[in-house]
């Protein structure tokens, strides 16, 4: 990578973690402290306003802002491929901001690196019905809002169940949808696959007044 790129890589990690400690840039960068602290001074020379508390990190002065946003072709390939997936694999809440998204990156990019990049990767949408959308857009909503549902859902032995349970994140699994949440029924961590829910309803009821169910709770038991 070349250092033009780590600079700017270094500058989009402290605005966006600020305050973050050198020893902290080091691990995410995966280079040396010492490297970090050649790569601030360079910063500093340069004119941008970077600065370090004792025992706290380092910030960007308030205001700062990055000059107009250079993409090579590999990143504008990732951008656009993620935004189409975003359009054909989701509900209406988030394909239609990601098309208008699109339409913004396009038009801001140079000609030759769009004709050359921007339309060469493609998400086709094969799978996602209607209904599917719909759901997707209902469980979307309960998630960002905390919302507690009620599902009917088969599971992979065919047993059919009715349970409320607590949405707290939407996961993409090459092909399908599962919630992950807080079942009631189970008083535990479950996944549940939107293709295997037959009906649905929001509870719009609060969440338990319990702090250890929340998303990091969640991920901590999916992975033990």
């Amino acid at each position: 990578m070349r250092k033009a790129d780590r600079l700017f890589q270094l500058i989009n990690l402290i605005r966006s973690r600020q305050p973050i400690t050198a020893e902290k840039m080091a691990e995410e960068l995966g280079c040396s402290v010492r490297t970090i602290y050649r790569y601030i001074d360079d910063l500093s020379v340069s004119g941008v306003p970077v600065y370090g508390a004792r025992g706290r990190g380092y910030r960007l002065h308030a205001g700062y802002e990055l000059p107009p946003l250079n993409l090579t072709g590999e990143e504008l390939d990732a951008l656009m491929l993620g935004v189409r997936m975003v359009n054909s694999w989701t509900g209406d809440a988030l394909s239609a901001p990601a098309r208008s998204l699109a339409n913004k990156i396009e038009a801001v990019v140079p000609a030759q690196l769009r004709e050359r990049h921007s339309r060469r990767l493609f998400a086709p949408d094969f799978s996602n019905s209607t209904e599917s959308k719909a759901l997707w857009e209902s469980v979307y909503h309960a998630v960002k809002n905390s919302y507690a549902i009620h599902i009917d859902y088969q599971a992979s032995n065919g047993e059919r169940t009715s349970r409320v349970i607590y949405p707290l994140g939407l996961f993409y699994w090459g092909g399908k949808w599962t919630i992950g949440s807080w079942c009631a029924l189970r008083k535990d961590f479950r996944d549940f696959r939107l293709d295997r829910i037959d009906g649905f309803a929001t509870e719009r009821e609060p969440f338990p007044d319990d702090p250890s169910i929340n998303l990091e709770a969640y991920l901590a038991s999916v992975k033990k």
